[in-house]
């Protein structure tokens, strides 16, 4: 039985804006009367806990394999405890990160891209997912700036390169993330809610 809530999810570089734009995309559908709910990856659950904490330790991070293993499990939980239940509840859950994190990011190690699909075959699949684009080079000199984990320049734009052709391939609708925040935000909305217009 089909879902009746929407699930959209912003995809993103790490330092692109991504959690931001996700949690005003939330308040402005909030303000238009969707029941609209924040998510994130990782998530909130005991998986998720140890995932942001093993991620912390740039240094000691393992091979892309065992990233993608401890994401799809948290995944798995994530959809089972938290996007389903929202959806069949009738809400609009919008999720900052998704699977598209894991094709990009495992993806930019050498893994394939087939093999991480079959590992998250569980995964509910998204009515709409936005990727938004920030150039490489402006996102890690952000990270560098706030001192946080963060990827090398070349890893940024790999990954890149895998959102990208994601998005070519029709899986993300692509947004300019080079840009004021506030005409980011007003194009992911708008496109959410051209979303939202068709499928009521």
């Amino acid at each position: 039985m089909k879902a009746k809530g929407s699930f959209i999810c912003i995809e993103g570089l790490d330092g692109c804006g991504k959690t931001t734009q996700t949690r005003m995309l939330v308040r402005r559908l909030r303000r238009r009367g969707f029941d609209a709910v924040h998510t994130v990856e990782p998530s909130r659950g005991r998986i998720g806990r140890f995932l942001k904490k093993y991620l912390l330790h740039g240094k000691e991070r393992g091979s892309g394999i065992v990233e993608a293993l401890l994401f799809a499990a948290d995944r798995f939980e994530h959809v089972e405890k938290e996007i389903i239940p929202a959806l069949n509840e009738g809400k609009v859950v919008v999720s900052d990160r998704y699977v598209y994190s894991s094709l990009a990011y495992q993806g930019a190690t050498g893994l394939s891209l087939d093999w991480i699909r079959r590992l998250n075959e569980h995964a509910v699949c998204p009515d709409l997912a936005i990727f938004i684009d920030v150039d490489p080079a402006t996102v890690t000199r952000r990270l560098k700036a706030k001192k946080s984990v963060m990827e090398d320049l070349e890893t940024q734009r790999q990954v890149q390169r895998v959102y990208v052709k994601l998005a070519e391939a029709g899986e993300l609708l692509k947004i300019d993330g080079n840009r004021p925040l506030k005409a980011v935000a007003d194009d992911v909305l708008a496109a959410v809610l051209k979303f939202l217009g068709k499928a009521g």
